[in-house]
């Protein structure tokens, strides 16, 4: 009886510690304004309700120090995979902000992120933390529990191998940080290019005009316009991305499986 409930002790251990590592390195369980203790206590409710949801008969667990701390080790990496997977995101969200940012001429008007603690332009984190909003108005932390729960049906406890098919979407879906923030931000951007040729057009015409002096605080008007301009496509399209990777998160969890 005894080694019944230290193997399931064990078990419970192990869940929680990949529950665990995905919520602190989930763009908002991670979040440093959340205490650790709640932290702890969600993912204890969690692991409990996975600990009695899977099927524990297929799994084998042995009493020792080196099989937990093996194992614990590959429970760490899953959980960090899982929770470093919507960080995606926000990365290429908070950079669109600041290409935006720069071609505003707002590049030196820097705020602080306590999201990520670094510090970055005010259009970047203006940007952010609407997603943010957004994230929970379409239950995205719901997208991190669902994927959790599922990658105990695919990935066993102690069974996470890094394979060469998580290597290559690792890196596939690390660029698309890239490709999210040039979609996000090219709208203003071709804007901006355009306003730059004018502006060199004009300087060619009147040369004793100062016409970065008269335009630079143009562009920050404009640059404004066409945010609240375009409010609603980038709320469609963000939202488009953050369910996408739903599917991004799941194709994840099943090449850890395999």
């Amino acid at each position: 009886m005894t080694d019944i409930l230290v193997v399931d002790f064990i078990l419970l251990i192990l869940i929680f510690v990949r529950i665990a590592s995905a919520f602190f390195a989930s763009p908002i369980m991670g979040h440093t304004s959340i205490p650790a203790l709640v932290k702890i206590f969600l993912g204890l409710i969690i692991s409990y309700i996975v600990f009695l949801s899977i099927d524990k008969s297929a799994i084998k667990i042995e009493v020792s120090l080196w099989f937990l701390a093996a194992n614990a080790v590959k429970e760490i990496l899953s959980g960090l995979l899982i929770g470093f997977m919507l960080h995606i995101v926000f990365f290429g969200i908070s950079f669109a902000g600041s290409l935006i940012g720069f071609d505003m001429g707002l590049s030196m008007a820097e705020a602080f992120n306590p999201m990520e603690e670094t510090q970055g332009n005010v259009i970047g984190e203006l940007i952010y933390f609407a997603t943010i909003l957004l994230f929970f108005l379409i239950d995205g932390h719901h997208y991190l529990i669902r994927g959790l729960v599922y990658s105990f049906s695919v990935i066993p406890i102690g069974k996470f191998t890094v394979t060469v098919p998580v290597y290559q979407l690792l890196i596939k879906y690390s660029g698309l940080v890239f490709i999210i923030a040039i979609k996000i931000a090219s709208p203003i951007l071709v804007s901006f290019f355009l306003i730059s040729i004018a502006e060199g057009i004009i300087s060619r015409i009147i040369p004793q005009m100062q016409v970065f002096f008269v335009t630079q605080p143009l562009r920050i008007g404009i640059g404004f316009l066409f945010l609240t301009t375009l409010i609603p496509i980038y709320v469609y399209a963000i939202k488009g991305l953050l369910k996408g990777f739903e599917d991004n998160l799941f194709t994840l969890i099943k090449a850890m499986g395999s």
